[in-house]
């Protein structure tokens, strides 16, 4: 009998691994992205991801369905580790002589910034959550997982999941951003994942 997908990148099968990152990989991306607001900063999380996942494949299940849920636990703690270690050296840095800045003239600046915009617009309102409200949300509203993928994802219990979710969905809508974002998939209201207006497609 053929060993699943699990089974294979559990057993370290370099080729079966090489589909999951074909697979996900846009998905991871844009899960970092929503993160961490940058696209480079997102491109970093992805690969640390991917090289994580592979790190810790021998605690995968062998049966199961998909890893992306997996997957976007992993890099919700990976940006966060990313902010932190980031924070340190703005932190180094603020403490050193300053240099006269040097524009960045590469064109794909340029292609990013409304991108960019649109969703430091949104993470102002996003960060006014709780860490564990904003990773519940992104990996629900945003990655369009369901209760279970998310609790999956982050170890969690689904009531946690919900209950999180409730206060994220009630603390935004007070705001009066992302009020019309419903449930995660499954639910009355479905949501689609690697939808929402802040995404920057891998292209």
């Amino acid at each position: 009998m053929d060993l699943s997908m699990r089974a294979r990148i559990k057993d370290g099968d370099k080729a079966a691994f090489a589909l999951l990152y074909d697979e996900c990989a846009k998905a991871v991306y844009n899960h970092a992205f929503r993160l961490t607001g940058n696209w480079s900063a997102a491109e970093d999380v992805m690969a640390l991801t991917f090289l994580e996942a592979w790190r810790l494949r021998g605690r995968i299940d062998a049966e199961g369905g998909s890893l992306r849920p997996w997957l976007l636990g992993i890099a919700t703690n990976v940006a966060r580790n990313t902010r932190r270690a980031a924070r340190r050296h703005d932190d180094a840095l603020a403490r050193m002589p300053r240099a006269e800045p040097v524009p960045d003239f590469a064109e794909e600046v340029a292609g990013r910034v409304d991108d960019a915009a649109r969703l430091a617009a949104v993470k102002a309102a996003y960060g006014r959550l709780r860490k564990q409200e904003q990773d519940v949300f992104a990996l629900c509203v945003w990655a369009g997982l369901d209760y279970a993928q998310a609790a999956e994802a982050l170890g969690v219990p689904v009531g946690t999941i919900k209950s999180r979710l409730s206060r994220a969905r009630r603390k935004l809508a007070e705001h009066g951003k992302l009020a019309d974002y419903g449930e995660p998939p499954g639910v009355s209201r479905q949501v689609v994942g690697d939808r929402g207006p802040m995404k920057e497609e891998i292209r």
